[in-house]
């Protein structure tokens, strides 16, 4: 099954889902046609049920197009404008046209590299981008470590998301790679806006960690850390800790943010018996931490908070759009039917170009968020 272009004046995008790589990938081509035409700069998401043929994704997708700088990786699921396929075998492609000095393929950056290539530092030096695109390896250590290095150097605005599959772990850089930080660094002459909307809201107010060791939070507030917690719950889920499992989530506030930003973080156990509460990060005394709930209703209204918000920020109309959203969030927290991206095609138009992929932990800034939507556009 294939969709017909969505086009701007600069990019065009096609789909395709239910079959084989070659299939999938053909049916993507006949259904861009001549847009492809002229085109220098592609990207593609993949289901991971195509992770074993990425490579021949890559070269036929090449050898067709003649465009040479690809981007992509691997997802749960695929997106595009209105609509998303989720835990089956799908495609998503994007090709545009941009002046051939306005973006620079980012290759693999590891723990280890201490500097980036020479060529993109020269880049970088001389065409001040302002947004970044990069798909990261979730079984590389210290990848905010890797995140701040780039924006350092770069002074880039970065977005994307982790790699996500079952099978390989690869990502596109102009050609198949993976082991680090990959993408694509946009300059300056393009214009960029970018939004992140979150899955949660919070149930308390923010506490300071007055005791903490490694994961486990022993005490909040000079308090036993399980006291403050089910204060912050409320009785009804405090009588029946099962219910929290998915439900309740930790965070961590982001110093400085103007905009009440915060990272969550799932729970790892709760010991009633000792008043802890363990949680994915690790906390020590002055830090801060509070819980917050997820479901649909706060996810969608603040879905269409970001959107509107992105939409309002916008100086012109989009040339393209990118979503990369959390493999919690799409139909396991809106439900079937796409309504994450027809929400966002209902407010930003659907006729925008957008591509993107369901992560494995978010990318926005220099921080690695879980259960948020990562909106940009290329303007």
């Amino acid at each position: 099954m294939t969709a017909p272009d969505i086009q701007s004046d600069s990019f065009s995008v096609a789909h395709a889902s239910g079959g084989d790589w070659q299939e999938l990938t053909e049916a993507c081509l006949l259904s861009l046609g001549k847009a492809a035409k002229g085109r220098n700069l592609g990207f593609v998401y993949v289901s991971d049920s195509l992770d074993e043929d990425l490579h021949l994704i890559l070269k036929r997708l090449k050898e067709a197009t003649r465009i040479h700088d690809w981007v992509g990786t691997i997802g749960f699921g695929i997106c595009i404008s209105g609509t998303e396929f989720f835990d089956m075998p799908a495609m998503a492609i994007m090709v545009g046209d941009v002046p051939q000095d306005s973006f620079c393929i980012l290759p693999t950056i590891g723990p280890e590299d201490r500097d980036l290539p020479k060529d993109v530092l020269d880049w970088a030096r001389t065409h001040n981008p302002v947004l970044g695109i990069v798909h990261a390896d979730p079984r590389v250590p210290r990848l905010e470590k890797i995140f701040s290095r780039i924006e350092g150097q770069t002074h880039c605005f970065l977005v994307g998301g982790m790699t996500a599959s079952r099978g390989a772990q690869d990502q596109i850089a102009g050609e198949v790679t993976d082991g680090g930080v990959s993408g694509i660094l946009f300059g300056g002459v393009l214009g960029a806006v970018t939004g992140l909307t979150q899955g949660c809201s919070p149930i308390g107010p923010v506490h300071n960690v007055t005791r903490g060791r490694d994961n486990i939070v022993l005490a909040l507030d000079g308090k036993p850390a399980f006291e403050v917690f089910k204060e912050d719950i409320g009785e009804l889920l405090a009588r029946d800790l099962s219910k929290i499992n998915g439900y309740v989530h930790a965070a961590i506030p982001i110093t400085g943010s103007d905009t009440a930003d915060y990272l969550v973080r799932n729970l790892l156990g709760i010991y009633p018996e000792k008043g802890w509460v363990s949680i994915a990060e690790k906390v020590g005394v002055g830090d801060q931490v509070m819980f917050v709930r997820r479901d649909g209703a706060t996810a969608t209204a603040d879905l269409k908070r970001m959107v509107a918000d992105v939409k309002r920020r916008m100086d012109k109309p989009p040339r393209a759009a990118f979503y990369f959203s959390c493999i919690a969030r799409g139909p396991n927290l809106f439900g079937t039917g796409s309504v994450e991206l027809k929400t966002i095609a209902k407010i930003l138009g659907d006729d925008v170009p957008l591509i993107g992929f369901f992560a494995n932990g978010e990318i926005s800034n220099n921080r690695l968020y879980g259960y948020t939507g990562v909106l940009s556009l290329i303007l």
